[in-house]
């Protein structure tokens, strides 16, 4: 049983703060535990692993004497080793003075520079190896398109289909298609395709090759409904297929694309087939900046709506080493983008409302959870990568702090002093809230 199918309402706000806190809690909990377990290989005893802030609702001590607890606000998680001052770290100068030196040894700051360092990493290195885990297993259980190009599941369309699941398609308007997963290829294939309403698709079907009609290969079908988009807000949902825009017809996804980018945000009334039934609906396109090969970004105008095949490609399951490679190529993918588009919103190449703030993941977490259970595991892996990177910048009081005061340690011979620390960790913590308040703002001030 698929469990979001609990989930009775799009955006409803219980609904939302639940996906949420399920998401950032997994995410944490990974985190914390890269922190936890590193620390124990290398010798380091933990007081407390905690989900939550505030509040004990529930705990226990374990043989080690590590007490695990569940706190009342559960918007994040620590890991308190023996001789900090608190959550955040820092050194307990009191309580290191009544240590003997093996004891010393098993606190944070008295452990040498390998095993801090070690440990500090481990947080964002657990969540690259959760996202990496997650895309593994969902390529593998989704699979890989088959070749040669097989039909697999039709999708409900207006038009009539004379394609049949099974079918290998041999050429289409008599030209043979390139490998799927060469993606130039197959695109430059699609883009030299006459754009025409009907196509002939020459099948091999039964072991005889025939050819048989049916419609554009990308017709205008919403296979997808971004979250927090145009189309989201004005209720269209996956399966849509739009018909019509400012009363023309279309019937290639192109077509649609053309329509909204030429739009300049002017309002388009759309004619929706959905399930069989014609609605009406009124969409207006926003303006976004998306990424370009030359991690450039171009502004553009877009409805929220990724299109789709008329019918969904076979696959075939990949083999581990494949389904790792691709994971891994994918969280690499999630990273560069993630940076390249801080950069260009540093620079003022693209607007800084491209950053989210904890409202919009929030909504985006119920989104998604209400896309399907896939989906929203899919978006923890991609928010699990996301922290883990943010958490490597070299600013104090994160992870990537803590590693260029060890870095300075390991040149200098000495580490940084008590006060430049709370100097930097002060400064670090005005960083982190600053940017804090300035993505709330964006998500209750930008469009």
């Amino acid at each position: 049983m698929d469990m979001t199918t609990l989930i009775p309402q799009f955006g409803g706000v219980l609904w939302t703060l639940l996906a949420f806190v399920v998401a950032l809690s997994v995410i944490v909990a990974i985190h914390e535990y890269g922190h936890y377990i590193v620390g124990r290989w290398s010798g380091i005893d933990a007081d407390v692993f905690s989900l939550g802030f505030g509040p004990v609702l529930f705990s226990r001590v374990d043989k080690r004497g590590t007490r695990w607890q569940f706190a009342l606000l559960p918007f994040g998680g620590y890991v308190k080793f023996k001789g900090d001052s608190n959550a955040s770290g820092g050194k307990d100068d009191a309580a290191m003075l009544t240590l003997s030196e093996s004891e010393r040894r098993r606190t944070m700051n008295g452990a040498p520079l390998w095993a801090r360092t070690a440990t500090v990493a481990a947080g964002p290195v657990f969540n690259f190896i959760l996202s990496i885990i997650i895309f593994t297993g969902i390529f593998m259980v989704r699979g890989v398109v088959s070749e040669p190009l097989t039909v697999g599941e039709l999708r409900p369309l207006p038009a009539v289909q004379e394609l049949r699941a099974g079918d290998e398609i041999a050429a289409i308007e008599g030209v043979v298609p390139p490998a799927f997963d060469d993606p130039v290829a197959f695109n430059s294939f699609l883009d030299n395709l006459p754009v025409q309403e009907r196509l002939v698709y020459t099948v091999i079907r039964d072991g005889r090759e025939r050819d048989v009609s049916g419609p554009y290969v990308y017709p205008p079908l919403a296979s997808q409904i971004v979250p927090r988009s145009a189309a989201s807000d004005i209720g269209m949902r996956a399966g849509d297929v739009i018909e019509s825009i400012n009363g023309d017809p279309i019937f290639a996804f192109d077509q649609l694309k053309q329509q909204v980018e030429s739009s300049d945000g002017a309002p388009l009334a759309l004619r929706v087939w959905r399930d069989g039934e014609q609605l009406d609906l009124t969409l207006t396109p926003r303006r976004t900046d998306e990424p370009q090969p030359d991690n450039s970004f171009q502004t553009v105008y877009r409805i929220g709506i990724a299109g789709g095949m008329l019918f969904e490609p076979a696959t075939v399951t990949p083999g581990p080493w494949d389904a790792v490679t691709s994971a891994v190529a994918q969280t690499g993918r999630i990273i560069e983008g993630s940076l390249s588009g801080l950069w260009h919103m540093v620079t003022g190449a693209i607007s800084t409302c491209n950053l989210s703030g904890p409202i919009g993941i929030a909504e985006t977490s119920g989104a998604m959870a209400s896309a399907g259970t896939t989906s929203f595991i899919w978006f923890i892996a991609v928010l699990s990568t996301a922290v883990g990177m943010l958490n490597l910048f070299p600013v104090p009081v994160l992870d990537g702090g803590h590693l260029c005061f060890f870095a300075y340690e390991a040149v200098s011979g000495r580490p940084p002093s008590d006060r430049a620390l709370k100097v930097l960790m002060s400064i670090g913590l005005t960083l982190v809230l600053g940017l804090m308040v300035f993505a709330l703002s964006n998500d209750n001030f930008c469009p």
